[in-house]
């Protein structure tokens, strides 16, 4: 596998995490990708479709052209390996597609939405400018350009919602977050949803599943009574719970592709 990533200039470091590419040569099949609270863009190089797969027992098929936007969701989709070839992408922080689209993260709850959809001929011709790159670099470099000439809002980012997902990355409690900010809890949950796609209460749970992913181990036993405790649950019973709820999946039966994949796991 060959992976490059490339950090944002300055001006978009607030909004985005990096600008990557991947080759691989995964064998066929199924993956089952869990919830992050996090956006991204997903370029297909290698062909021009993404599939992805819905429904309660994620064999839904669905299709768009070559580039689009993976939503912030709160539970898993499938994806096809065969789609992950070769791979280039743009990983947004909680909030950061808000510069960059018309409408308000709340509206980009889809799995997977077009780039043509959102962004017209710039989005439909995206994937071409990006193979006419000589280098992997020269195409990180061209998706960098590209965001930067989307841009529709300042690129200043909204201090109400930089604290409260670095609180609530952490475990505070919402009633603590709203409290701190001085704000009603429906006003602060508008805004929370305007421009991160999520309601607090499951962008917090999300969040928490990723810092229970950070914690195991793949290939490794776990003491899941102990992650509970850690993380806050109630007991192991509320952990499996909301693990089950969040990707479809026991905690005993989360085997990731790789330990630097957390959220990715095969069939």
């Amino acid at each position: 596998m060959t992976t490059l990533m490339r950090r944002p200039a300055a001006a978009l470091a607030p909004f985005v995490e990096a600008f990557w590419y991947v080759e691989s040569d995964l064998p066929p099949g199924r993956e089952r990708k869990l919830p992050s609270g996090e956006m991204q863009i997903v370029v297909n190089l290698a062909e021009d479709q993404l599939r992805w797969y819905g429904g309660a027992q994620l064999d839904e098929r669905w299709t768009t052209h070559g580039a689009g936007l993976c939503g912030a969701l709160a539970g898993p989709v499938g994806i096809d390996t065969a789609e992950q070839r070769r791979v280039l992408g743009v990983s947004f922080r909680p909030g950061g597609t808000v510069p960059f689209f018309a409408e308000p993260a709340e509206a980009l709850t889809e799995p997977v939405i077009g780039l043509d959809v959102l962004w017209g001929r710039t989005g439909s011709t995206l994937r071409e400018l990006l193979l006419d790159q000589h280098t992997p670099e020269a195409m990180l470099r061209t998706m960098e350009a590209a965001l930067l000439q989307r841009v529709v809002r300042p690129l200043r980012p909204d201090a109400v919602l930089v604290t409260a997902t670095a609180a609530l990355d952490r475990g505070r409690s919402i009633g603590g977050v709203v409290d701190a900010l001085g704000m009603t809890r429906s006003t602060f949950a508008r805004r929370f949803r305007h421009g991160i796609g999520l309601a607090p209460k499951p962008f917090a749970r999300v969040r928490r599943l990723q810092r229970v992913l950070g914690t195991v181990s793949a290939g490794t036993a776990v003491d899941w009574a102990a992650v509970a405790t850690r993380h806050g649950f109630f007991d192991q019973a509320h952990l499996i719970n909301d693990f089950r709820a969040l990707t479809g999946l026991t905690p005993s039966g989360y085997e990731p592709r790789s330990a630097t994949e957390p959220n990715h796991v095969p069939g």
